[in-house]
């Protein structure tokens, strides 16, 4: 796989499913255009598929109860609403898509009430004056020329999104037998908190939604699950949660499923859990019970809501860089992941699902495919598409499972990436960001560029990252820089014990919290490395405290509120030790790790006569090697392969 190849990472999105159609977004990078491609296909459940949209920026598929309509979102190429995706629908037997909205910044995902007439989604209203529409004097500043913002609380923006106090997220609901030309409905709920997750009730009166405590009063990261009348009222708070919750689903019997952690313990690297609970509308809120066991579970919201059959939950669970598919009786309590039944666990990830009656379907990553839609039932699973053919036609490495233990005993997990040919190779350890995920049994693009460039790629989840229980997670709280640099290096000595491998040519590279370890590994170790690739870094824990848009609690969280101890953490702190070759790469619209973050390692580096460099990427923000514009992400590859072309 070549930096160009990205536009071979199809990747097909959440499907949606209603009797034998079945449909999913198919997004691919547009190195051309310099932007994501994405249109809807339709995907047989004999196998095979056709084009329903074409683009170029159509997704989030909904089929109605009825089966007679699709919804989605569609944007176009203009400015404000009209290249903002909008709410269309369209007839499931053929005929042209109808525009429903015209917000200014778009529409989120529709949710079909079960009635197949109205439909639910939240969007982000802007202030008056703001993000290019008129103030109330008609007038439509420049953003240069916008008033200034008066801030009063910390979580005033967030990174890829900006700022967002002044641009809330409200609830919507549009009747799609209304005829009237596309524009902006009243939202159900204020301008004083995020709405989030909506949901219908069973019967349709409802929409259940999360938001946080007292409406929004006070900083919090806790996730009330809440309800609103459809027609329009007051919202009540129906599960007072103990910390965030997430995708809430209602069950047969109407009993409300939800996603959510705790925070009593620990604010982050808290598992995410599977909860139930039987709202009482207009008595007051009542308690959820968790269905799963906080040490063993973590469930993988990101693959989409709770799936409730007849009398248990599929979830999609974290497991040991897998991610796989499990059924929670009903009646369960605290169930650990032995007890689960396991619907779907392979070495692969299971990047999203959808339940209609006894009919799952599935997109799943491999070692060899970026994710294919695959139909599971009680025999072998039936893959129904052939997106990742063109990947696999560029050539994907396998990956070789590795397994070791840290100085003190503690088995450690990961995986390494072998290039063609005899060796010995150079060898990069990729440390994954976080730090509470999991590098996974799926094609990483990334090991697979280094490793067509002729370079050993050695991966895995030290201690602090998920798939391994809670106590793994929680390894490094408060001890970042310990137990986690005992394991990195534990799995690439494992990996050197191998004859192919140059133990004389390693290079240590991450991002985020890999950028951290990278750092700190710079000045500790740096005598096993020829030269460091550190992006999007923490290298300083006291100003990430008041720069980043979450430092305000993930700093408390993982360093603690002492100065002494969070310079004693900081990477910054050491820079005078670094001597090797040390690249400090970064993007300019960072808000997660600042780009001051990158300045002043930088500026150290240098001062202290390290032979230092600094990349920074305009008009990205922290997801840029994920989601940032094609042409920076390959361009990225290119500096990242000519950096080692130097040192390795």
């Amino acid at each position: 796989m070549r930096p160009a190849d990205i536009e071979a990472l199809v990747v097909p999105g959440r499907p949606a499913l209603r009797g034998n159609l079945l449909l999913t977004a198919v997004k691919r990078p547009d190195l051309k255009a310099n932007a994501t491609h994405s249109a809807l296909r339709r995907v047989s459940l004999g196998g095979g598929e056709t084009a329903w949209t074409h683009g170029p920026r159509d997704s989030a598929p909904a089929i109605s109860p009825d089966g007679r309509w699709v919804a989605f979102l569609r944007a176009g190429d203009g400015k404000g609403a009209d290249g903002s995706p909008q709410l269309h629908v369209m007839p499931t037997g053929g005929g042209d898509a109808r525009r429903l909205t015209s917000l200014h910044l778009g529409a989120g995902e529709p949710v079909w009430a079960p009635d197949s007439r109205r439909i639910a989604f939240t969007a982000r209203v802007p202030e008056p004056g703001r993000y290019g529409t008129p103030d109330a004097g008609g007038e439509t500043p420049e953003p240069a020329a916008e008033a200034p913002r008066h801030i009063t609380r910390m979580d005033y923006r967030l990174d890829d999104v900006g700022f967002v106090r002044d641009r809330m997220q409200r609830l919507f609901i549009v009747d799609t037998a209304d005829t009237q030309e596309p524009g902006e409905p009243e939202p159900l709920t204020g301008a004083g908190f995020d709405a989030a997750h909506p949901v219908w009730t069973p019967d349709g009166t409802r929409v259940v939604f999360t938001a946080p405590p007292d409406w929004g009063a006070a900083e919090s990261d806790v996730r009330d699950i809440c309800a609103i009348p459809a027609e329009g009222g007051a919202p009540e708070v129906v599960v007072r949660c103990e910390g965030y919750s997430e995708r809430p689903v209602f069950g047969p019997d109407g009993t409300l499923f939800y996603f959510g952690q705790s925070f009593e313990e620990h604010h982050e690297a808290a598992p995410t859990g599977l909860y139930a609970a039987t709202p009482e509308f207009g008595a007051g809120p009542v308690k959820a019970r968790r269905l799963t066991d906080a040490e063993t579970v973590d469930c993988e919201s990101a693959a989409g809501p709770p799936a409730p059959r007849e009398n248990d939950v599929v979830v999609a669970v974290r497991n040991r860089g897998a991610v796989e598919l499990r059924a929670v009786a009903i009646d369960t309590a605290d169930a650990p992941l032995a007890d689960l039944a396991v619907v779907h666990a392979d070495r692969s990830a299971v990047r999203s699902f959808t339940l209609d009656g006894a009919v799952l379907v599935a997109v799943i990553a491999t070692p060899s495919t970026a994710g294919e839609v695959v139909l599971l039932g009680d025999g072998e699973p039936q893959v129904l598409t052939g997106y990742s053919q063109p990947l696999r036609d560029r050539g994907i490495r396998p990956m070789i499972e590795l397994e070791t233990t840290a100085p003190d005993g503690y088995p450690v997990h990961g995986w390494l990436v072998l290039p063609e040919g005899e060796g010995p190779h150079p060898v990069l350890r990729v440390v994954h960001g976080g730090p509470f995920t999991q590098q996974e049994w799926a094609v990483f693009d990334e090991a697979q560029v280094y490793a067509s460039a002729g370079y050993a790629v050695v991966v895995g989840n030290p201690r602090g990252s998920a798939g391994y229980g809670q106590a793994h997670g929680h390894a490094i709280t408060h001890a970042l820089g310990t137990v986690d640099v005992d394991d990195v290096l534990a799995l690439l000595d494992k990996a050197l014990e191998r004859p192919d491998l140059d133990a004389s040519r390693v290079g240590i590279m991450g991002g985020s919290y890999g950028g951290f370890m990278t750092s700190w590994l710079a000045a500790h170790h740096g005598a096993r490395f020829k030269a460091a690739w550190s992006e999007r870094a923490v290298n300083a824990w006291d100003s990430m405290l008041g720069s980043s848009d979450i430092g305000y609690f993930f700093v408390d969280a993982y360093i603690g509120s002492s100065p002494e101890e969070q310079r004693k953490r900081s990477p910054l702190t050491y820079a005078a030790q670094v001597e090797i070759p040390f690249a400090v790469v970064h993007s300019e619209q960072d808000w997660r790790c600042p780009l001051e973050q990158a300045e002043r390692m930088f500026v150290a580096l240098r001062r202290a006569g390290a032979p230092a460099e600094m990349l920074l990427f305009p008009g990205e923000g922290h997801e840029l090697s994920r989601t940032g514009r094609p042409r920076h992400r390959v361009q990225r590859f290119d500096a990242v392969l000519e950096w080692w072309s130097r040192h390795l």
